[in-house]
């Protein structure tokens, strides 16, 4: 079952084209990890999905519904459903890890004092945080600022997860950490995802299946190992030199 379907998604900034036609589909409980290289216009696709930027045509369907164009109150229904982990994190620096992840609950719900602390705490030890629940983002590293993030992100039970560069500015171990983080939690949780990167290490760890985002169009869908024997010579030479 296709949970997400994008037909013809074009975008434009200042009369220049970034997305030119973009056409994807994503099936329920899979992941897609979009390739590309900066400027491509992968966090441009990943923002339109969940409703941050608007397309200047184009189809986004999400379980059914049109979101182009949908009210704005309709738009928060289905984005509640939605997590979403930033490039930085985009953590609150003047609240504790334990704050940043309150509120996040108290953005979609208000529960009990003691139902909220038990599933702060849960979801810091499933990211192995446990200890840092009092600290300030300042205090953290990047690696850990990622962490925290994704627990934020995953703490109101989202069926989709939209990941934006995860393991930017990352060194190589702490990035293989995150990603392993990640499709460990994608299993427990069972949901679809789309995730955003130039990373071809992590979406060897993460991807079900690989779109390449390229001069505003997906000239590549399929295995990751199908890149290396793609037609598209653009393809090609992103796989042999990530």
């Amino acid at each position: 079952m296709e949970l997400i379907e994008i037909r013809n998604l074009c975008t434009s900034f200042d009369g220049m084209p970034v997305l030119r036609g973009v056409n994807l589909t994503v099936g329920k409980g899979t992941t897609v990890v979009i390739l590309g290289t900066s400027g491509a216009g992968k966090s441009v696709l990943l923002k339109s999905i969940i409703g941050l930027m608007t397309p200047d045509s184009g189809s986004i369907r999400f379980d059914g519904k049109e979101l182009v164009g949908m009210e704005s109150r309709e738009l928060y229904t289905v984005r509640r459903r939605m997590g979403y982990l930033f490039q930085g994190a985009a953590l609150y620096d003047s609240m504790t890890v334990r704050g940043n992840l309150e509120f996040a609950l108290r953005r979609r719900e208000v529960p009990e004092d003691d139902e909220m602390g038990a599933r702060v705490e849960e979801q810091l030890r499933l990211v192995g945080l446990a200890d840092a629940i009092d600290k300030t983002p300042s205090q953290l590293s990047g690696g850990m600022r990622k962490r925290v993030g994704l627990a934020r992100a995953l703490i109101t039970q989202p069926e989709v997860m939209l990941y934006d560069e995860p393991t930017t500015g990352l060194d190589p171990v702490t990035g293989r950490e995150i990603s392993e983080l990640i499709q460990s939690l994608q299993q427990q949780h069972a949901m679809t995802s789309i995730a955003v990167t130039h990373d071809v290490a992590c979406a060897r760890i993460i991807a079900d299946r690989v779109a390449v985002l390229n001069k505003g169009v997906i000239c590549f869908e399929g295995a990751l190992g199908g890149m290396e024997h793609a037609d598209d010579d653009f393809v090609r030479q992103f796989f042999a030199t990530a």
